[in-house]
């Protein structure tokens, strides 16, 4: 057995321990080489439909169909749940469309995001996604749909009720009987659909330079830390990144670039049959698994 094939052993391994099923993809943006666990498999992707949406976004703006100052008004109760942002305000308020798409990436904002999704609809952004080219990426609802679930309804003390319902109700060829879940309904991808995503960004390609700038800098920003960010920030490393997650999904998916100039994508995505809300470990060794490909990879 070869070194990577080991490596690619034990790391399936902790992952089942830890009860998780995940797909993995680690990229040089330079070279092209990668390494990575079943990196082809969909899943539902939760909030890293905000970055198509930001893409889409800022090219409307480009073109003149959008107004970045333009504000919009976001009014208490009609927006999406969520555990920050705009949803937690109480009293009405008016935000600029550039400031949106701050509050959708670097918070994760819900409310933020349907805002912009107002204004470019799950469809539009699916086809601003094929005139640039990027592929296997699939946008179909907007956050108030992906946040309809029973989690939405139970009080905190039952909100594991929701976790075992996501983690049984599952269906052959990906499908679920939780219509967010299930990845011929919901907004959807794989690592490596997300990687071309993230090399369409770092690299030249048909999305106009200062569009990926302008996304490359929100995900910058990003202030949801607590997944990948601890085995790929430091004073040597930039870390740009977007987290997803719904139910029993965990994912993360970003560019750390190096003094060296060396760039790697990274793509985690991850199932777990463990029905807690709050699970740290998991999103440790989510990082602990991608820093381990991307050190193998960086040495080969």
């Amino acid at each position: 057995m070869t070194g990577v094939e080991g490596l690619l052993r034990d790391l399936r391994t902790a992952l089942d321990d830890a009860g998780l099923s995940g797909s993995f993809l680690v990229r040089d943006l330079r070279s092209g080489d990668e390494l990575g666990i079943d990196p082809d498999v969909e899943f539902p992707v939760a909030s890293l439909v905000k970055i198509p949406l930001a893409i889409a976004t800022l090219d409307r703006v480009r073109r003149g169909e959008l107004d970045g100052s333009a504000r919009i008004s976001i009014e208490p109760g009609a927006a999406a749940p969520g555990p920050s942002g705009l949803s937690r305000f109480r009293h009405a308020t008016r935000i600029a469309v550039d400031d949106l798409l701050y509050l959708s990436m670097a918070v994760s904002d819900n409310a933020a995001t349907d805002a912009l999704f107002a204004l470019t609809p799950p469809a539009e952004v699916a086809a601003i996604l094929q005139e640039l080219g990027v592929r296997g990426v699939t946008v179909r609802h907007t956050i108030r749909e992906l946040t309809g679930t029973l989690a939405e309804l139970l009080p905190p003390e039952d909100a594991h009720l929701a976790h075992v319902l996501a983690i049984e109700a599952g269906t052959t060829g990906r499908g679920h009987r939780i219509p967010q879940l299930d990845v011929t309904l919901a907004n959807s991808g794989s690592p490596r659909a997300y990687l071309d995503l993230l090399q369409a960004l770092w690299t030249p390609s048909k999305i106009d330079p200062d569009v990926a700038a302008r996304v490359r800098e929100l995900m910058g920003d990003n202030v949801l830390r607590q997944r990948l960010a601890p085995d790929f920030r430091s004073d040597a490393t930039r870390w740009s990144s977007k987290t997803g997650t719904l139910l029993n999904l965990r994912h993360e998916v970003g560019v750390v670039e190096h003094a060296d100039g060396r760039a790697f994508g990274v793509a985690a995505f991850t199932e777990s049959r463990v029905p807690a809300l709050h699970q740290p470990e998991a999103e440790a060794l989510m990082g602990r698994v991608a820093r381990a490909l991307r050190d193998r990879l960086r040495a080969m």
